[in-house]
């Protein structure tokens, strides 16, 4: 039940970082919270860069999913858990990076008793959604 939730929300705010043009935007539907913090061209022709703080209340997970482009994690508060395709789960603490390539399903899921946060930067190519939903 909260993973059909929550990937709600990751549409709804796909589609709200899609409206944003540099503007902070928020957005809250089921139990994930995501803060548009920026979107901004590259100067590589049709290319963008677009951050969002993503906070993941205790228990909360995203699942598996994929972007057109480039995604790097940076952990700003708890602990949570990475899944990559093809790769074991691994465990991220306050100031780790990760990077999620190109096209690479993944999911995440705070293994904390708080909030985890994290801050998102995907690289990506303009007019693309930016999640797409992996069974």
């Amino acid at each position: 039940m909260i993973k059909h939730a929550l990937f709600g929300a990751v549409v709804f705010v796909a589609a709200a970082v899609s409206a944003g043009q540099g503007h902070a935007q928020q957005a809250t539907l089921g139990t994930l919270h995501r803060v548009d913090l920026q979107r901004h061209d590259l100067t590589a022709p049709g290319w963008e860069a677009i951050q969002v703080r993503v906070d993941f209340p205790p228990g909360t997970d995203a699942p598996n999913h994929k972007h057109p482009g480039e995604e790097i994690i940076y952990v700003l508060k708890g602990t949570l858990e990475y899944k990559l395709e093809g790769q074991p789960a691994a465990v991220y603490k306050v100031g780790q990076v990760l990077t999620v390539p190109a096209g690479v399903a993944h999911s995440v899921k705070n293994l904390d008793k708080g909030t985890s946060s994290e801050l998102a930067t995907y690289v990506v190519p303009k007019g693309k959604p930016l999640i797409e939903l992996v069974k």
